[in-house]
């Protein structure tokens, strides 16, 4: 039970409890109580809360069994009536003798002088708080706690009566006890505790005890001559020198004092000697003899004599006869297993068997026949019970030990196993020490197994300590192993340098091998070395991981150039040791040898072998990953992406499939490198489950992360576009995008497209790039980058998607600046001015008021009539206009088209670029004399300084100047023309 603070209440009268802490503890209700005993604990509850309130004591919880209740409180009775038996032992003489269940006590009255016998099964021990209730566990050996059956119940009246006699003997004859025992609340008065046989009086079940019998009074009341004061007191009753106490008692029975007999003290002490002796023949009668009566014995002889004959049904219903009329008796049940045994029924016979024993446990071989049969059903637990039985009657059996130990070792119970072979250790004698060390060895091993180091050096140690002399290499090494494991490294160098000199290390590699390691663990090189390098010169020892530590002590050492020799022993015996080949590399690479360096990070397996080795791919990747680095550090960069693709080919297996990619090793350049090219679909051979295949891919690569792919990715990329080689980037790319892990991440795949228009631009591939730059705009369309992207495209483009996705992406965005220019640039450079300007049937009312005019250069203008583009555009378009052959008021044309150039002008200001369109403009109409004077102008202002650009490539110097030659050389003025491009168009 846990109280509401949390606290657990111990429902317990612990040694030492002082007398007022007694069953202090809360009440609970009886739902609450768990225990088999909770009818018992329910009504010792209520008589302590209130002993007077009888009809809540006698009153039973709902739904309890009334024969289980009249049995508990009828128990309880005899538990509050042991404190008046022991006061009445004081005064009764008792005579006794024994029946087979039946103790019939004689109680010699000092008052009446007369015989009660009062048949009451009881049995007086040392401990008041045994006694009574003997009674009903005597009656009733059928009880389960929760229901009794009907023919025991009879017998509760029965009991009451026997029981009456003894408390009538007390209220009549004995009436001052019985009323100090009823006034006292613990039983026992100060005057009469000194007289009690036990040394302390025990509280009673349903009431706090108030006193102890002290130290003192306890030494007071026994004598010098050993009798007891009972006995004393008994005694002096029968010579008529009582107390005082009693001149009541004897006044009411002076009449009948003439009729006692005299008793000599001698007759007194043999009394109780006789006592003495018949409780240790009771002691000894606890031993489980045969409970066969006497009339049963003939009729179990006769079944076992049907059995000897063959008779086994006969002998069954015999034994089943006397098991009927006997039921704790084993005999019956012996035959029984026998029998069926006999008959091959195993389980029958086990069961049987089993009851036998349960009946007889002191009979040790007949457990261990037991537990061989459960052994032979696998019933190991079963098994184990057995055993144990028979080790509670013979604890020193090795065997038994043996063996129920090896049961809990098949059952997983390593703790009980390893108790049960300590024991076995402790009772092995010294001369069989060849066994103890074996079996320390095999503990210490156990122990080991399961992380268990401290109980392994411990078995190890007492093995070593106790048989000096049988010490061998084996128990040498595996204490050092041990304590090597538990890093008590002084410890092992202790227990080995001494055995280690006197042995070859042909003989004694292992422990060679152990203390360098030690030696190695604590930092003491120069002390390992000598070890090691006597066993790589050994013909026994000299293995590849023998030359690995000697290569590591020479490392740390500083002995470059003999380690390097060692790591290449190591590599020549273990070519697949990874880490072998890359302390080689690093060696070598650090002693200047960049060839031998990549020499020992060449690729370990074959295509075929990491194909279906998924551990011989991530050995292999980790190689190439240092590979790879390896070569970029001496500037290899070929090399380096050969490397990485081939790195990306075992990531991306299936999604280059899909993407028709592949790699190939080719000599375009003289050496021969792997590339990255484009193969028709027919060429391909096609993954059956790409699901399974990708999974596959997944679990070869997993050595390195997603980041660490992703960074590989990049790597290539860069690597491949410094080189030039901006079509495999692409192809790199494609397939990229088509591997699930980067597609799936949406900032990953961004990033790919990017890259990809970017390679796709740089290969001049500019209809791949227009796909990716269409994509980016449909997701981004306000971002002025792309758009300025878009339009350099689709200037080196021959093809006109663009123009049809620019007016369908205008019905979605029509307010978008960009698009409102770049429809207006389609349609100007078409042809259709007028659909340059009226496209729908929107008006627009500009600042000139007589003009209406609609398109999209004019959506434009309207949307910011202060950018100078705008303006430009439009009165470009007007011009153009007015220059065609067949047109209706040209003049208008002209005027609204200066109007916007002078707007343009005005805006933008003066300068080399604003100079030079509208001189352009005059040219075209043919105004010559106009045209030269602004591009005159144009000639005379600087270019225009634009960040991020070189002022060579905005300069307009050039256009101008050769414009203006053309104007000279159609008027005539050929040294003028000549002049010009000599100044101006010439590099």
């Amino acid at each position: 039970m846990v109280m509401a603070e949390g606290t657990a209440v111990l429902r317990r009268n612990r040694p030492g409890t002082k007398a007022q802490d007694f069953y202090n503890w809360p009440d609970e209700s009886f739902e609450e109580m768990d225990s088999t005993l909770a009818v018992q604990q329910y009504i010792q509850q209520n008589i302590r809360s209130d002993c007077s309130n009888i009809d809540k004591i006698l009153e039973p919880p709902e739904g309890q069994d009334e024969g289980v209740w009249k049995y508990e409180h009828l128990r309880q009775f005899c538990l509050e009536l042991n404190g008046l038996a022991v006061k009445l032992q004081v005064r009764c003489l008792l005579r006794y003798r024994f029946s087979p269940r039946v103790i019939v006590f004689t109680a010699a009255c000092e008052m009446g002088r007369r015989h009660l016998s009062l048949a009451v099964w009881i049995h007086f021990g040392k401990s008041s708080q045994r006694g009574l209730t003997v009674i009903i566990v005597c009656c009733f050996p059928d009880v389960n706690w929760v229901s009794i059956k009907e023919s025991s119940v009879a017998k509760l009246g029965s009991v009451c009566r026997r029981i009456y006699r003894i408390f009538s003997h007390a209220y009549f004859h004995h009436r001052q006890i019985f009323d100090k025992y009823e006034e006292c609340d613990d039983g026992v008065t100060e005057d009469e505790g000194e007289n009690l046989h036990s040394e302390q009086v025990f509280p009673s079940t349903s009431k706090e005890c108030t006193r102890k019998i002290s130290p003192s009074q306890r030494a007071s009341a026994l004598e010098e001559d050993g009798v007891s004061p009972s006995v004393k007191r008994a005694f002096a009753s029968m010579l008529g020198e009582g107390e005082d106490d009693d001149d009541d008692e004897d006044g009411e029975e002076d009449n009948n004092e003439e009729h006692m007999e005299t008793v000599s003290a001698g007759e007194v002490f043999a009394l109780e000697m006789e006592l003495n002796r018949e409780n240790k023949k009771m002691m000894k009668e606890r031993r489980h003899r045969s409970k066969l009566p006497r009339a049963l014995r003939g009729l179990m002889g006769e079944a076992n004599i049907r059995y000897a004959r063959g008779d086994k049904e006969d002998a069954i219903l015999m034994c089943m006869e006397i098991i009927r009329q006997a039921p704790l008796a084993y005999e019956p049940f012996s035959t029984l297993a026998m029998i069926y045994e006999d008959q091959c029924d195993m389980e029958k016979s086990l069961q049987f068997g089993l009851i036998a024993a349960h009946l007889n446990p002191s009979n040790r071989e007949e457990w261990v026949k037991l537990a061989d049969m459960s052994l032979e059903q696998d019933n190991i637990k079963q098994a184990i019970f057995c055993y144990s039985k028979a080790i509670k009657y013979d604890p020193s059996n090795v065997r038994y030990l043996w063996e129920r130990s090896s049961l809990y070792e098949q059952i997983g119970e390593h703790k009980l196993a390893m108790d049960g072979y300590r024991r076995i250790l402790n009772l092995l004698p010294d001369s069989d020490g060849e066994h103890f060390m074996q079996l320390s060895r095999d503990m210490a091993k156990s122990y080991y197994e399961t992380n268990d180091i401290a109980s392994a050096i411990g078995v190890m140690e007492e093995a070593l300590s106790k048989h000096p002399n049988l010490v061998t290499v084996e128990a040498i090494n595996m204490a050092a192993e041990l304590y090597i494991s538990n890093k008590q490294y002084s410890k092992a160098l202790e227990t080995m340098l001494t055995s280690l000199m006197e042995m070859s290390p042909e003989e004694m590699g292992d422990l060679y091998l152990d203390v360098a390691e030690a030696f190695l663990e604590i930092g003491e090189y120069n002390l390992a070395l000598p070890l090691l390098g006597s066993l790589v010169c050994s013909e026994r020892y000299n293995l590849p991981v023998v030359w690995l530590r000697h290569a590591e002590c020479l490392k740390a050492l500083g002995h470059m150039e003999v380690a390097a020799e060692s790591y290449s022993k190591v590599v020549e015996m273990a070519p697949l040791h990874l880490d072998a080949r890359i302390s080689l590399s690093t060696l070598q690479q650090q002693l200047g040898r960049a060839e031998k360096a990549l020499e020992a990070l060449e690729p370990m397996y074959d295509p075929e072998t990491l194909a279906q080795d998924s551990s011989a791919a991530q050995q292999e990747l980790k190689l190439l990953l240092h590979r790879s680095t390896l070569l970029k550090s001496q500037g290899k960069m070929f090399d380096y992406v050969d490397t990485l693709l081939t790195m990306l080919a075992m990531l991306l297996k299936v999604a280059m499939n899909r993407a028709q990619v592949c790699l190939i090793s080719s000599s375009r350049s003289g050496e021969r490198h792997i590339y990255l090219i484009k193969v028709p679909r027919d060429k391909i051979s096609d993954i059956d489950d790409q699901e399974a295949a990708y999974l596959d891919v997944i679990g070869k690569t997993n050595v390195l992360t997603k980041d660490d792919w992703w960074q590989l990715v990049l790597k290539s990329i860069y690597t491949l576009c410094e080189l030039k080689r901006f079509k495999e980037a692409e192809l790199l790319v494609d397939s990229s995008l088509e591997y699930y892990s980067f597609y799936d991440d949406r900032i990953k795949r961004k990033e790919l497209e990017y890259f990809g228009l970017s390679a796709a631009i740089l290969d001049k591939n500019f209809r791949k790039a227009y796909n990716y730059i269409r994509l980016m705009l449909m997701d981004n369309v306000d971002s002025p980058q792309l758009w300025n992207i878009f339009n350099q495209i689709t200037m080196h483009s021959q093809d006109v998607r663009h123009h049809r996705f620019c007016l369908r992406l205008m019905l979605k965005y029509p307010e978008n600046h960009a698009l409102c220019l770049l429809n207006g640039h389609n349609a100007f450079v078409s042809g259709s001015f007028k659909h340059a300007l009226v496209v729908t049937n929107l008006h627009y009312k500009l600042i000139f008021p007589a003009i209406l005019i609609t398109g999209q250069y004019v959506q434009a203008f309207r949307a910011n009539h202060t950018d100078p583009l705008p303006n430009l555009c439009v009165g470009l378009t007007f011009m153009h206009m007015a220059s065609q052959k067949f047109v209706l008021k040209r003049h208008p044309l002209l005027l609204q088209g200066f109007a916007f150039l002078n707007r343009y002008l005005e805006i933008r200001g003066p300068c080399q670029e604003s100079f030079y369109n509208i001189g352009r403009a005059l040219h075209q109409l043919g105004l010559i004399h106009f045209a030269i004077h602004y591009y005159q102008k144009a000639l005379s202002c600087p270019p225009t300084q634009l960040e991020g650009i070189e002022l060579d490539q905005v300069d307009l110097c050039r256009e101008i100047g050769f414009n203006l030659s053309l104007i000279y050389q159609n008027s005539g003025n050929i040294d003028m023309a000549r002049h010009i491009i000599t100044k101006y168009c010439i590099i």
